[in-house]
C-alpha cells in the first residue's frame, strides 16, 4: 500500500546498496527536476549519534549536476531530540529551520561533484552554527 502511495506521489526511490538500480533512478529524478519539480534530500544519509554534521553522500549532488539545477542548503536544528535513533516514538519539540542561498550548478560537470559537496556542506554547517 505504501509503495503505491509513493508511486502516485511521484517519489523516486534509491537503493543505496544497488548501484545498478540507482543510476536509472537518478536519471529519472534529473528529468523530474528539469521539469520543475523539487526534491528534499538528506545528504548525510542517516542521523548523527552525536549531533555533529556527518559527511555528505554524493547521490543528491550528482542529481543536481545532471539536472543543472541549484542546491538550496538547509540547516535544521532541534529535531534530533524528537526521536531517538531506532525508536518508533516521536516527541514534540521546537525545531529551527534556516534556509541558505542557492548554490548554482550551471556549467558544472560530474568532475565538480566534490567541490559542490564541500560548498554546500560548508553552508549547512554555517546555518547550523
Amino acid at each position: 500500500m505504501l509503495v503505491r502511495a509513493f508511486d502516485l506521489a511521484g517519489f523516486i526511490p534509491l537503493e543505496r546498496a544497488n548501484p545498478e538500480q540507482s543510476l536509472p533512478a537518478i536519471d529519472r529524478a534529473a528529468d523530474a527536476l528539469r521539469e520543475g519539480n523539487s526534491f528534499l534530500i538528506f545528504p548525510e544519509g542517516t542521523r548523527s549519534r552525536t549531533g555533529e554534521l556527518l559527511p555528505f553522500k554524493k547521490g543528491g549532488f550528482i542529481l543536481a549536476i545532471k539536472a543543472q539545477v541549484p542546491v538550496v542548503p538547509i540547516g535544521i536544528s532541534g529535531a534530533r531530540s524528537a526521536m531517538r535513533k531506532g525508536s518508533p516514538l516521536i516527541y514534540p519539540v521546537t525545531v529551527q529551520v534556516r534556509i541558505g542561498e542557492p548554490v548554482e550548478t550551471s556549467g558544472m560537470t560530474l568532475d565538480d561533484r566534490d567541490a559542490l559537496i564541500g560548498a554546500v556542506r560548508d553552508r549547512v554547517a554555517t546555518l547550523l552554527s
